[in-house]
């Protein structure tokens, strides 16, 4: 625990330091900068609506955050999670598309693993074209998203999609009707949980999809730090060849952490499409793969860190057009230099630490 809050206590300075950074900014374009936190805090804290939003916006993001941080822990860079959460996304809907006569419990579990597979397959072909061939999967994550666009675009406009229909998305699993889901398909998840006397407002996007999220930061955190797998795969990712001195595979860790990493990647499809939209749209991400990267980084790649990130970037996100709003001089554009510059403090903590050490000597 010490070494958790440790690790954790630069980007929570780096946090703090951004703030400061962003309320002179908003004192430059002349607005208040008290205003505009005011209004960033009780939007996204202030009430049982904006703490659901700030958990719905916050659930992809701990998805993707969990994903890119697996791969870093093996010295993999997946920059795929864009990629791997849309195939897995069109892969949950398709299921709910093509079972419409079958039990809607049974419907929503296989689409769910659909989504889990689809993710994880599609980010295991980089894994396995790395281990074998050492193609470096950086590039090859990439040009996969591309590919992922492509096909799942080509497939929901030629095959899937309602006739007529000038957006870009597939039939629905299922409809909602004065609050109620009805249709051969998928019910809400949320209604998933009443069994167990847990559920969710029906005006808040917020659904099963986030009590996911903390079970999957909470098997991560099992899988990397209390198995042998998890083990083996970190050390790999801290040295390779000393790994492989040991009798460790690292072809074998290769492809396995990448496919858990698609498998968490693609676990945003469940949240979109059996949680919220009940259908594939193309344009649901909001490239929640490339934040996930700056997630993982200001969380330090540890579960409880991604969780925590996610749930800032989350709020960040809610408040945005609270603040745009509200304000006179700040748009909603106020929130993404914000992160901008907590990430950019994030990775400079090599020079922030240098410093502070020359001026610790200098002052003994």
């Amino acid at each position: 625990m010490k070494t958790l809050v440790r690790e954790l206590l630069f980007p929570l300075i780096a946090v703090v330091a951004a703030f400061l950074v962003g309320g002179i900014i908003v004192w430059m374009v002349g607005d208040s900068p008290l205003l505009v936190y005011e209004l960033f805090f009780t939007s996204a804290f202030g009430s049982v609506d904006g703490i659901g939003y700030t958990l719905f916006y916050a659930t992809p993001l701990i998805f993707t955050g969990l994903a890119v941080a697996v791969a870093f822990k093996c010295g993999l860079l997946n920059i795929g999670a864009e990629g791997q959460l849309i195939v897995a996304a069109f892969a949950a809907a398709w299921v709910g598309l093509v079972l419409p006569g079958w039990p809607a419990l049974v419907v929503t579990l296989l689409a769910m693993l659909a989504a889990v597979v689809a993710g994880g397959v599609w980010s295991g072909i980089p894994g396995v074209l790395k281990a074998k061939f050492g193609a470096h999967e950086v590039i090859t994550t990439i040009m996969m998203n591309f590919i992922a666009a492509g096909l799942v675009s080509y497939l929901t406009q030629y095959h899937y999609r309602k006739q007529g229909d000038p957006i870009l998305e597939t039939l629905p699993i299922a409809e909602k009707i004065n609050g109620a889901v009805v249709g051969p398909h998928i019910p809400r998840m949320s209604a998933m949980l009443a069994p167990f006397g847990i559920s969710f407002p029906d005006r808040l996007p917020l659904n099963m999809a986030f009590l996911l999220a903390l079970a999957a930061c909470a098997i991560v955190y099992v899988f990397l730090w209390k198995t042998r797998w998890g083990y083996e795969l970190r050390a790999v990712g801290i040295n390779a060849s000393a790994a492989e001195y040991g009798g460790i595979s690292i072809a074998r860790n290769i492809v396995m952490a990448m496919f858990i990493s698609g498998m968490l990647a693609g676990m945003v499809g469940i949240n979109d499409v059996l949680g919220y939209r009940y259908r594939y749209y193309h344009n649901f991400s909001a490239n929640y793969g490339f934040t996930g990267i700056a997630v993982a980084l200001l969380g330090r790649n540890h579960p409880a860190g991604v969780l925590l990130a996610a749930i800032l970037f989350g709020a960040l996100i809610r408040s945005g057009l609270f603040i745009d709003i509200f304000t006179d001089n700040v748009s909603k554009d106020w929130v993404v230099i914000l992160q901008a510059i907590i990430i950019l403090f994030v990775a400079c903590e090599a020079v922030f630490r240098g410093g502070a050490k020359r001026f610790i000597r200098g002052t003994v």
